[in-house]
């Protein structure tokens, strides 16, 4: 495994540790609202800081981009991206899907990505090139080829703002008898579809801290990313749709069709 890789899987079981201690006790977590229906616990910010320090510890002038923190100031071409707690509603209501999830990139291409599952113990890990594992047993994208069938997740952000055009493609998933699925947290979504659990997913309004690490275990295992317009621009724009090879066609011709 490569070396930003094992500490960054190092941090993240660390945060998981911390996040399971939480989980288990719930009396001892504190719930803030950021935002309309997005919130923030003490264990986000305490699983933040946990992965903060042990990557600080091996990499002190590397750039830390955390959902929590914002980003650190330093003239590095590396940056960590991190969402200490990715499903933070689902962990708020004792619902067991939610993940760490980090990312290394350099010169703002991602490199390396690990999310973990601290509830099923399920470590997903990346480097370009290297592909994808989960607990060090290769991965890959399933070989779903229509929607018909088709397991697909959705979810995102600020989507009642675009209701008559989430409605409609959600309309045709349904008439293409495609399964939907909305668990609620992107990164282990993207994971999902890594590992063929999941054939797609589309999302919107997500963050770079959502999609970094995700989106190169997709790739990695075979699968294929982009934006709503089919383009590579899904980092920026936060509008992402991500597939197995022969089920990313059908999924982003709809979404480009429908949502933009």
């Amino acid at each position: 495994m490569e070396p930003m890789a094992n500490i960054a899987l190092r941090a993240g079981r660390l945060a998981g540790e911390h996040i399971v201690r939480g989980f288990d006790r719930p009396d001892l977590v504190k719930i803030w609202e950021k935002g309309h229906n997005d919130f923030v616990t003490n264990i986000d910010r305490e699983a933040e800081q946990i992965v903060t320090d042990t990557l600080r510890t091996k990499y002190p002038d590397h750039i830390i981009t955390g959902e929590e923190s914002g980003t650190s100031e330093s003239e590095s071409d590396y940056e960590w991206v991190i969402d200490p707690l990715d499903g933070t509603s689902n962990f708020a209501r004792q619902m067991p899907h939610f993940c760490v999830s980090i990312a290394c990139l350099h010169k703002g291409r991602v490199e390396h990505a690990v999310v973990i599952d601290p509830i099923r113990q399920e470590e997903f890990v990346a480097s370009r090139g290297q592909g994808s594992t989960m607990n060090g047993k290769r991965i890959r994208t399933s070989a779903v080829e229509l929607l018909d069938g088709a397991s697909i997740a959705t979810g995102g952000r600020d989507r009642h703002l675009h209701l008559d055009e989430e409605t409609a493609l959600y309309r045709h998933l349904l008439e293409s008898r495609a399964l939907t699925r909305q668990p609620g947290s992107a990164a282990l979504e993207l994971a999902y579809v890594a590992a063929g659990r999941l054939d797609g997913l589309y999302m919107r309004g997500l963050a770079r801290w959502d999609i970094a690490a995700g989106a190169l275990l997709v790739t990695e295992a075979g699968g294929l990313v982009g934006d709503f317009e089919g383009g590579a621009g899904y980092m920026k724009s936060g509008n992402i749709v991500a597939a197995a090879p022969k089920c990313f066609k059908p999924l982003a011709s709809a979404v480009k069709k429908y949502l933009t």
